[in-house]
């Protein structure tokens, strides 16, 4: 990896946690079903669907997916914190809260990809003024 590749990964990634760290610092939830990490995750999701769509229309060097995908949206969305709050919750034998969770995790990161993608195409095509 060349050193200004290394550089774009560490922007992205160190931007991506903060901001995370910023999002999830306080426990938001709605009853019992923590939201911060959903939020990281759709959020992180749609960015990753509009950089897709940017990236393949202006022909991106791959140092910016190294910089925004990989680094910045890596860094921003959690996997293992989504993972461990399902888990609390199954310890806690909220069963429904773990169902919900789990499916909105993945059911709104998906839509996000889809909607960044989608509205990105929009807007890049002329159609969103």
């Amino acid at each position: 990896m060349k050193m200004i590749e290394l550089a774009f990964l560490a922007v992205g990634g160190v931007s991506g946690v903060f901001l995370r760290y910023g999002i999830t610092k306080s426990p938001l939830l709605l009853g019992a079903l923590p939201m911060n990490v959903l939020i990281v995750n759709v959020v992180g999701s749609f960015i990753l669907g509009a950089f897709a769509v940017l990236s393949q229309q202006w022909n991106l060097d791959e140092k910016y997916a190294l910089l925004v995908a990989i680094g910045f949206c890596g860094g921003l969305t959690t996997m293992s914190s989504f993972a461990l709050e399902a888990s609390n919750l199954i310890d806690n034998k909220q069963y429904l809260l773990v169902a919900i969770n789990v499916l909105t995790n993945v059911g709104l990161s998906l839509g996000a990809i889809f909607g960044g993608r989608a509205l990105t195409s929009v807007i890049l095509e002329g159609g969103f003024r």
